[in-house]
């Protein structure tokens, strides 16, 4: 047989298939053609990826890209160029007032995947700059459950769940109303809830026992306050009763979202995020998150092993989506592909809180494969 493309002399790494290996990767007509020794002299095109990791396209589950559409939103392009991912999450720009100009205008051009959360508020993120801080739940007029489900009924292809934020911010003065009504239009839809909380109220011993099986916390390394832990670095009992229940546990980094101190808490307690996002938009993408490499990087640094976080940028993330035919590399399967350059040395990073810490490697793009198809990315 004849391939389109193959990566040959790289390590190539499946967590979902316990898959760990010095091998060549074949694409032919958008799939994964085969694994193995030996397929480059059969390849029309060959990239030598010797000394690099191999993985499944990587998923962001958590980031902001409706750009131009909303004052968060960063051009999905560049966010996936400079991080080596194939899939990009959206999580909740859109709400149903301006969901349609996002699947026009930024999804369905894009070359990359993107899959939404569609916002319980009417408007989604609509007001999210240095400039202007509005939650959009922070009036309950545009939280409308009806037209939610009316206009995700006619998107469920892409739509892949409900967003709701609340806290002290994206629902200030509303407190925890807009997350049961957005439960509430996931039950109507049978899809799952990402829910965002940020400074309380409430606080998270309201919000997580309302979580379903399934249902998404992002944020969950948030610092103090509503973090995971208590000051004596014990994991919250909440936290530890909502993931025996089967809620996924997602970093979101974020401009304000990831703290040190509570991710070396609960590793410490043998707590380890189920996925790795970056929450990358305009306030975060210069600077503290950057990208999902640099968030993958931290917490491969902070004692994650190699394999645990590209699972969790990978098959963990697409069991989230629900999208099981995402996030692994089989003979068939979706022909998506990140090439990585994993680096020693001395590397500063930061948390939303300003805390430093040097660590000895860091995670860099070195290529991607987009539906079969060979894309540079950007260093």
């Amino acid at each position: 047989m004849t391939y389109d493309l193959v990566l040959t002399g790289g390590r190539v790494l499946d967590p979902l298939r316990h898959f760990d290996a010095k091998t060549d990767v074949a694409f032919n007509d958008g799939k994964v053609a085969a694994i193995g020794p030996a397929l480059a002299k059969d390849a029309r095109s060959v990239r030598d990826v010797a000394g690099k990791l191999v993985t499944p396209g990587l998923i962001d589950l958590h980031t902001h890209v409706y750009w131009g559409g909303t004052s968060l939103g960063i051009d999905p392009e560049m966010l996936a160029r400079r991080s080596a991912c194939t899939t990009l999450v959206d999580a909740g720009s859109a709400g149903p007032g301006n969901f349609v100009g996002f699947r026009k205008h930024i999804i369905e051009p894009s070359p990359i995947r993107i899959l939404p959360y569609i916002n319980i508020s009417f408007a989604g993120i609509f007001a999210f700059s240095k400039a202007v801080m509005v939650g959009e739940n922070s009036d309950i007029r545009l939280v409308d459950p009806v037209e939610c489900v009316r206009v995700a009924r006619q998107h469920m292809d892409l739509i892949v769940g409900i967003k709701a934020r609340v806290g002290g911010v994206a629902s200030f003065g509303t407190g925890i109303a807009a997350l049961d009504i957005a439960l509430a239009a996931a039950d109507e839809l049978g899809v799952p809830l990402m829910a965002h909380l940020d400074r309380p109220p409430p606080a998270s011993h309201e919000v997580l026992p309302r979580l379903r099986p399934g249902d998404i916390l992002t944020h969950c390394f948030r610092p103090f306050p509503g973090g995971p832990v208590f000051g004596d670095g014990k994991l919250r009992e909440e936290v530890v009763a909502a993931r025996q229940r089967g809620v996924i546990f997602d970093v979101g980094h974020g401009g304000g979202s990831f703290g040190f101190r509570s991710a070396r808490a609960a590793l410490a307690a043998g707590f380890e995020p189920d996925v790795i996002s970056s929450d990358a938009h305009e306030l975060s993408i210069d600077g503290p998150a950057f990208d999902l490499l640099v968030t993958l990087s931290k917490m491969l640094c902070l004692g994650m092993t190699l394999e645990a976080v590209i699972k969790a940028a990978t098959s963990s993330a697409a069991s989230a989506l629900r999208r099981p035919e995402l996030g692994t590399l089989a003979a068939g399967g979706v022909g998506d592909a990140s090439v990585l350059s994993i680096e020693n040395g001395r590397f500063e990073y930061v948390d939303v809180i300003g805390e430093t810490f040097t660590g000895e490697q860091r995670i860099f793009p070195a290529g991607m494969v987009v539906g079969g198809k060979w894309l540079e990315t950007v260093r």
